[in-house]
């Protein structure tokens, strides 16, 4: 049974692992960012190195890419008796919360009233920058932006227009979603695909692997777009498609208590 286990685990990894896009440190940042939000929670050098070497990446990589997210104040270090724990700062906490109801959403949010800015471009785009900037907004040429929801506060200098039908061109569809994202999303929804069903037994180290795959990929499709209804899709969109595999696996993987990440497999 053991063996049985470990080969699915070992050809899931291969399918789900995307080397050409193996940034170790944004890895980390899933991985924690999964299962690690809460200021308490530490996980060690050793049970990082046992969730994410399955995936090709080796201990000095790992130590390259700490070091860099410690540079940037995203993950902090201690040591714990002989033990290295890392964790993330207040900041990397933050950031993580921004994007955490994004990433984790079953279904986007339904939007039914929308405004769109336009600024003069003597007037007023410095404006439509700043607001482009912080919040969640959709760019439709180079002096104007789409956005959901109310107009925002402090834009007087920029022609604003509320309405809650609108219709979607082509060229705006393929504009949002660009063709390396749609084949970014595809390549993902076709690596799920055949996945529907895990198997008892795994390990607390093999789900957070898996899991940080899934996430980390879903993550590079997520939030490289803004969530936005079906007209707004081309018709080669594989994203809610993508989103149901996704969400059917990671609900058959429960996050798994960090103490036991570093435990051998007890299957």
């Amino acid at each position: 049974m053991t063996e049985k286990i470990d080969s699915w685990f070992g050809t899931t990894v291969d399918r789900l692992n995307d080397p050409k896009n193996q940034r170790v440190w944004s890895i980390i940042v899933s991985l924690f960012g999964d299962m690690a939000q809460d200021p308490k929670d530490r996980i060690s050098g050793s049970a990082l190195t046992r969730v994410i070497g399955p995936m090709g990446i080796k201990p000095e990589a790992i130590r390259v890419a700490l070091h860099r997210l410690r540079k940037d104040g995203w993950i902090d270090s201690s040591r714990i008796g002989r033990t290295s724990v890392h964790f993330l700062t207040p900041s990397g906490r933050a950031q993580s919360a921004a994007v955490t109801p994004r990433i984790y959403s079953h279904a986007p949010e339904s939007i039914t009233s929308w405004h769109v800015l336009m600024a003069q471009e003597t007037s007023g785009q410095s404006t439509l920058e700043d607001v482009m900037l912080t919040q969640n907004y959709i760019s439709i040429g180079r002096h104007s932006a789409l956005g959901a929801g109310p107009v925002p506060r402090n834009c007087e200098d920029l022609l604003t227009f509320v309405v809650d039908k609108m219709s979607v061109p082509n060229w705006l569809r393929n504009q949002i979603y660009a063709p390396e994202l749609i084949e970014t999303c595809t390549d993902l929804e076709q690596a799920l695909q055949g996945l529907s069903q895990v198997p008892a037994g795994l390990s607390a180290a093999q789900i957070a692997t898996l899991r940080t795959l899934i996430v980390h990929r879903w993550r590079r499709v997520v939030l490289r777009h803004p969530d936005l209804p079906p007209e707004f899709h081309p018709d080669n969109w594989p994203g809610t498609s993508c989103r149901t595999h996704v969400f059917g696996l990671l609900d058959q993987l429960p996050r798994p208590n960090l103490n036991t990440l570093g435990d051998p497999p007890d299957h």
